[in-house]
């Protein structure tokens, strides 16, 4: 596995937790009974956003590390994976 595609990988893995936290524990404006002038009711309070990219940002490592591992050691390859029989020939893995 190159540089390259292992942050390809790591960028794919965090934007997908990033997106899963995102919703976790918002307090809508409208569940606090404050709503600013010219927002929807539904936006959040207080998003949390520093947390949320900090815990992102190591989940995201936890789920990672171990997939480089097997990719880069050969355990699982393309071959595989592979269940239509396409890629028998050993050009991808």
């Amino acid at each position: 596995m190159s540089l390259a595609a292992a942050l390809v990988l790591y960028a794919v893995i965090w934007f997908l937790c990033l997106f899963i936290m995102l919703p976790i524990r918002i307090k809508t404006q409208n569940e606090s009974g404050r709503i600013t002038p010219g927002t929807p009711p539904s936006a959040p309070t207080d998003p949390m956003l520093k947390a949320k990219l900090k815990w992102t940002t190591l989940m995201a490592a936890v789920i990672w590390l171990p997939i480089v591992i097997i990719i880069a050691s050969g355990i699982i390859s393309v071959a595989d994976i592979d269940i239509f029989g396409r890629w028998g020939d050993g050009q991808y893995g």
